[in-house]
């Protein structure tokens, strides 16, 4: 193996190197903040699932009031948390895809610092630019999972209030039959 000669080693210890690479690492950092916070989301999607599971067999079991206006809710809402995991799961996959398009292009800077030429100058530049085309992905399907769980909310919400006025109103039915004719 030929030892580096001097200008080799010069451009390899030049700082060009390390400044270049910053804005790939912050990138990836960003990749790193966004893939925590999406596995977090996929775990609550997964405990909503869990306890989406618990109520139906409850219902199957008779252990809980208005059995059919509950199994309505459960199976639209059941619908909803399999179309947000597959969101979460594929905002993911273009986030891990993004940060090793970031990680890419940061090595693909210093080789290109250390030995590259003006016909692969393009290449840390295509690496970054193609794994923000990731990151957008990634933003935009985390953008419509997290407008597709305020529908989720709503729904819930509504579906607590028609419990609400369900028991109001079952209060003031058992409130006029106990009253002396």
């Amino acid at each position: 193996m030929p030892i580096p000669d001097h200008e080799t080693l010069e451009a390899l210890s030049n700082a060009k190197i390390l400044t270049s690479m910053i804005t790939p690492a912050v990138l990836i950092s960003a990749c790193g903040a966004l893939i925590f916070s999406t596995s977090a989301r996929l775990a609550r999607i997964f405990d909503r699932v869990h306890m989406l599971k618990g109520e139906v067999e409850a219902l199957l079991e008779g252990k809980l009031s208005f059995p059919e206006e509950r199994m309505a809710m459960l199976k639209v809402q059941t619908r909803k948390q399999r179309t947000r995991a597959w969101l979460i799961q594929k905002a993911m996959a273009a986030l891990y895809t993004a940060t090793v398009l970031f990680v890419a292009s940061s090595l693909a800077i210093a080789l290109n610092v250390a030995y590259g030429s003006s016909e692969t100058a393009w290449l840390p530049s295509g690496l970054a630019l193609l794994g923000g085309i990731f990151l957008l992905a990634a933003s935009v399907l985390l953008l419509y999972e997290s407008r597709y769980n305020l529908r989720f909310i709503e729904r819930h919400i509504d579906f607590i209030t028609f419990l609400e006025e369900s028991y109001e109103k079952g209060k003031k039915e058992k409130a006029k039959d106990s009253r002396p004719d």
